[in-house]
């Protein structure tokens, strides 16, 4: 029988729950009704079913993301698994190809994943979008270097008490960033507000003069840490903060808990200031690990669509791209007062570059020069230096997010 490729029907979506719990092994839950169908809906996924077999389960959320201090729709890809019998016959690649032509036409020029394995995902054009700091340190390591800001006054509340007051932080966080999400109810229940083994969410805001100007979502549980004096451990799940000074605040409380041997952040940003502002960074234990893909579907749609910091024009070759055929060619890009038109040209091109480079370059993850140091952009050296100003973005890309 030909196999099938589209969307699961609704009384299929137990298929898709189960393909879920055996492709990833129970992380998302056992039996037919897991997370991840409960979290999908029929008309997000794409299929392949052999009958009344599904083969290859595959969905993309409609996301909205940050570019650069504008919003944009962002497929989120997410559910992705093939039966062992089934693969190696191209189910997936099919399926991605369609998808991508889906997404264009309903106007989400980029997308993103949490990647299983790499080596999959960047055979189809993805690169890594941000990677994602870890950091573990000792209360009694909490210790800043000096400075003139007075620390700001901290309330412990409720998450439904302050739950208008993150939301509004958070927002005014990501707006001018590159990667963040629009969360969702969804979204915040998932990655902030879930309770789960480490006990319940507590929410700590600082406030100057009343405002609030930064918060942290943690929990706190005993017996985490083998030291006799010290057992809890907090971990830290969202933060965001409007300056230093109620970043520092929010450090300096954390500090305060005598009884913690280890906090954990396992999602802070790439440009997060901790290690200017701790007297040992050291001691923070940094680790930087992978984070989010990202793949452009479509370069006109996505590069006019992006906020830029910089006035400018350049003309972009784009090759390669044999799922996405539509993205090749010679494209001229002319910001004006950060906002940018983008159409088909015939103009030389002044560089030249492959869909999966031009995700990093979208980014930020990856400036101009360090891609053409590497042979993934062809320019001369003042091309280059127009690129790298073009697309310098204020803050490192990031995705804190899980879905």
């Amino acid at each position: 029988m030909a196999i099938e490729i589209r969307p699961a029907k609704s009384e299929e979506m137990d298929q898709f729950g189960l393909m879920g719990s055996y492709s990833y092994g129970g992380s998302f839950g056992d039996g037919p009704d897991n997370l991840t169908a409960s979290s999908n809906r029929p008309e997000w996924t794409l299929c392949a079913f052999d009958g009344s077999i599904l083969a290859t389960a595959f969905s993309a959320f409609p996301f909205t993301m940050r570019a650069n201090g504008k919003s944009m729709a962002y497929a989120g890809i997410s559910g992705v698994g093939t039966r062992p019998e089934y693969r190696r016959r191209g189910l997936l690649r099919k399926i991605m190809t369609q998808s991508f032509s889906d997404m264009r036409d309903r106007g989400q020029p980029v997308a993103g994943l949490w990647a299983s394995q790499a080596a999959i995902y960047q055979r189809y054009g993805f690169s890594i979008n941000n990677h994602k700091r870890r950091y573990e340190i000792d209360t009694s390591d909490i210790r800043l270097n000096k400075s003139n800001a007075k620390p700001l006054e901290i309330i412990r509340r409720t998450p439904p008490e302050v739950m208008d007051t993150v939301k509004d932080l958070y927002r005014n966080f990501i707006k001018d960033r590159m990667g963040y999400l629009h969360r969702s109810s969804a979204l915040w229940m998932n990655n902030v507000f879930e309770e789960g083994e480490d006990g319940p969410i507590y929410i700590a805001v600082a406030y100057d003069s009343e405002v609030p100007k930064a918060y942290v979502a943690y929990t706190l549980r005993a017996s985490k840490v083998k030291h006799r004096a010290r057992s809890q451990e907090i971990k830290i799940l969202d933060f965001c903060w409007q300056n230093l000074g109620a970043y520092r605040s929010i450090w300096q409380y954390l500090g305060l808990h005598d009884l913690v041997g280890r906090v954990t952040w396992e999602t802070a940003p790439i440009d997060d200031p901790a290690q200017e502002i701790f007297q040992e960074p050291r001691l923070l234990h940094m680790v930087d690990e992978e984070g989010a893909w990202f793949r452009v579907i479509d370069v006109p749609s996505a590069l006019s669509g992006r906020g830029y910091c910089a006035d400018g024009s350049t003309t972009i070759e784009v090759v390669g791209d044999d799922l996405a055929t539509w993205n090749n060619g010679r494209w001229k890009l002319e910001v004006v007062d950060g906002n940018a038109a983008v159409e088909s040209t015939d103009e030389k091109p002044q560089v030249s570059i492959d869909i999966k480079s031009l995700g990093s370059l979208f980014t930020g993850m990856r400036r101009a020069r360090e891609l053409s140091s590497w042979g993934l952009i062809e320019g001369s050296e003042e091309a280059i230096v127009q690129v790298d100003r073009i697309f310098e973005t204020q803050h490192a890309p990031h995705c804190p997010d899980h879905y």
